[in-house]
This record gives structure tokens, C-alpha cells and sequence, in this order.
């Protein structure tokens, strides 16, 4: 690799061409004239051309030095472009597109207000929702700005912050047998269930807690998603363990009921993530905290910070939601 000249002549070069002058040159990088006159020396040899000659008793620049000029102007504003820090974010004319990774809860639950939060703060923005797969955390490194859910174990470049926790229900078909019930245990153990798992699995933290009772249950159907879980509802005598909150944007788009399971289940915290990479960005500051502002109002809490500025990183603390499964399954395992 070519060795690289010192770039801390490039301002001296700048002064010399546009001063047309030691002296003023001198003046504007405030440092005296003979110093000056031992810079251009020193640019002459890197050059390799004398810049400015003597002139009548004054100097003038060289062809070369006319030829460099505006190639030295565009290298200097450039270069201070670079190290300048960031603008500060424009949302109204901010133009992005940010990728985020999450299974449907998020999406039913805090996609809708995200893009309206969008569309009146950021209406350059675009919003593209994938839905999840085989996760690999690497997948922030690249092509995903934003993952949602329950991650553990991320790696060392992986930034997350807490968005809440979230608690399950169940939801029945409104017109159906179970509908108007207050289910016990043995109940609700006796009910066949619809859960929801990406990967088949059907035994999780509802099955032992129901073994510590003595009891066990028949899961009739796996889905993969918590909507069509609710549709499989919809079609049977059958109980879909959900999300809480999706459970209730469920029931105001279809004839269900949310009835609560009599289990005491463990809280799931769920998280958002993100490569470092884009830690200080400010667009991705404030998606970040647009999100954990959603969150915390559907927690009922009052968003932090208050402002649409890309701030610090905020995430809601009060209470149980019914927000999103694993970046697998729901939960430590299908419910």
C-alpha cells in the first residue's frame, strides 16, 4: 500500500492557494510566517512543483497549484465533513427504511402503532416486518435493524434494551360452550387446546405446572401463529393459548372470548435488539424509543422523555403485556 502523505498539510495547501500568499496564508492558520514558509517547503516536495513563485514583489500560484485548488477545497470540506458528528435528526424529511424481525404478536399489537407514530412523525420512513424464522442474532449485523422478542445469549456486538413482560390468556370461539366460563385447573386441563409453536413442540411450562397438580391436558393442534391459532379457535370447541394483549385486538376483529387460565405462569420478558453498528444512529435511536414508547402506553405506563427526538433508549416497566412470544416459540415453549 502507498504510503500516505501527512493530511495535516492539507489546511496549510488550502490557505496557501487561496491567500496567494505566505504571509496571508500564515495569518489565517495563525501561526507566523517563517513557520509558514517551512510548510511550503516541506507541500513543495510532497508535490513536487513550486506552488507559488515570486511574482514582482509579491507571488503567484503555479499551473499546478490553479490545477489543485478546487481538488484541494473538495478534499478539505470533505474531509470535515467525515468528522463532523451527525447532524441532528430531521424527522419530517428523514428518508429510511428500517427491516424489523417478530412474530405476529408484535406486529398485531404495536405495528399498527408504530406506523401510524410513522406517518405523522417520520412520513419518509418505511417500515418492513418480517416475519421470524430460523433466527440467528448475526442476521443484525446485516440485513435485519431490529429484532423483537425473547433472546438470550446474544453476542458481544449485540445491543438489547427491555420492553416489558407479557402474560397469556385464552380465547374461545364467543358463541361456543365455554364462552361465559370461569375455568378451575381441572377445567381448563380438560379442554382441548390449540397452541401456538413454530417448530411442533407441545409440552412447555402449562404442562408442568398442570403435572404439579396431578393433571395433564390434550393439545389438539399446533399453529404457527398466534392469527391463525385464533382462527383455528373460531372453528372448534377448542381453547387457543395467546398473548393477552393480542388476545384482546383479537376479540375486536372476531367473535372470541378471553377467559383466563387458572395457572400461576411465569412472567416472559421480552426485549429489542440491535447490532452495534447502529447503537448511536440517531434515526435508529428513535425507532428504538417510538417502540418502547408504544410499549409503555399499552403497559398503561406514561412514555419516557415525552419528546419524538431520537434520546436515550427508553423501555416500559410497568406491568404484564400481552406482547410476543420467543424468537421461536411462545414462550420458554409452545403453551
Amino acid at each position: 500500500m502507498q504510503q500516505l502523505p501527512d493530511m495535516n498539510l492539507l489546511p496549510s495547501l488550502d490557505a496557501l492557494l487561496r491567500a496567494g500568499s505566505v504571509a496571508g496564508a500564515a495569518a489565517e492558520m495563525r501561526i507566523s510566517p517563517s513557520a509558514m514558509s517551512r510548510t511550503l517547503g516541506r507541500l513543495r516536495r510532497v508535490v513536487g512543483d513550486e506552488l507559488l513563485v515570486p511574482s514582482g514583489r509579491g507571488l503567484t500560484l503555479t499551473p499546478r497549484a490553479r490545477e489543485l485548488r478546487p481538488h484541494v477545497e473538495a478534499a478539505l470540506a470533505a474531509a470535515l465533513a467525515a468528522l463532523r458528528p451527525p447532524p441532528e435528526l430531521e424527522l419530517a424529511t428523514l428518508r429510511r427504511e428500517f427491516t424489523i424481525r417478530s412474530n405476529d404478536g408484535v406486529a398485531v399489537i404495536f405495528g399498527s402503532a408504530l406506523t401510524e407514530r410513522v406517518m405523522r412523525e417520520a412520513p419518509g420512513v418505511r417500515l418492513r416486518m418480517l416475519p421470524e424464522g430460523d433466527e440467528d442474532p448475526a442476521d443484525l449485523r446485516d440485513r435485519i435493524d431490529l429484532e423483537v422478542g425473547q433472546m438470550h445469549d446474544l453476542p458481544h456486538d449485540i445491543r438489547s434494551s427491555p420492553l416489558g413482560e407479557y402474560a397469556y390468556a385464552a380465547v374461545v370461539r364467543a358463541d361456543g360452550p365455554y364462552a361465559a366460563e370461569r375455568l378451575t385447573p381441572e377445567r381448563f386441563a380438560a379442554l382441548p387446546h390449540i397452541t401456538v409453536t413454530r417448530r411442533g413442540r407441545v409440552r412447555s411450562v402449562v404442562d408442568e405446572r398442570l403435572a404439579e397438580l396431578g393433571l395433564a391436558r390434550d393439545v389438539l393442534a399446533t399453529a404457527p401463529t398466534y392469527s391463525a391459532a385464533c382462527f383455528f379457535a373460531l372453528r372448534s370447541d377448542a381453547l387457543a393459548l395467546v398473548p393477552l394483549q393480542f388476545a384482546v385486538e383479537a376479540v375486536r376483529a372476531m367473535p372470541l372470548a378471553i377467559l383466563d387460565i387458572p395457572l400461576d405462569l411465569p412472567a416472559n420478558p421480552f426485549v429489542q435488539a440491535w447490532h452495534i453498528r447502529v447503537d448511536a444512529d440517531p434515526a435508529h435511536r428513535w425507532l428504538r424509543g417510538a417502540l418502547a414508547d408504544i410499549v409503555a402506553v399499552a403497559n398503561g405506563a406514561t412514555p419516557r422523555g415525552g419528546g419524538s427526538g431520537p434520546g436515550p433508549d427508553r423501555s416500559a416497566t410497568g406491568g404484564r403485556l400481552g406482547a410476543v412470544g420467543t424468537a421461536g416459540d411462545a414462550g420458554p415453549a409452545a403453551l
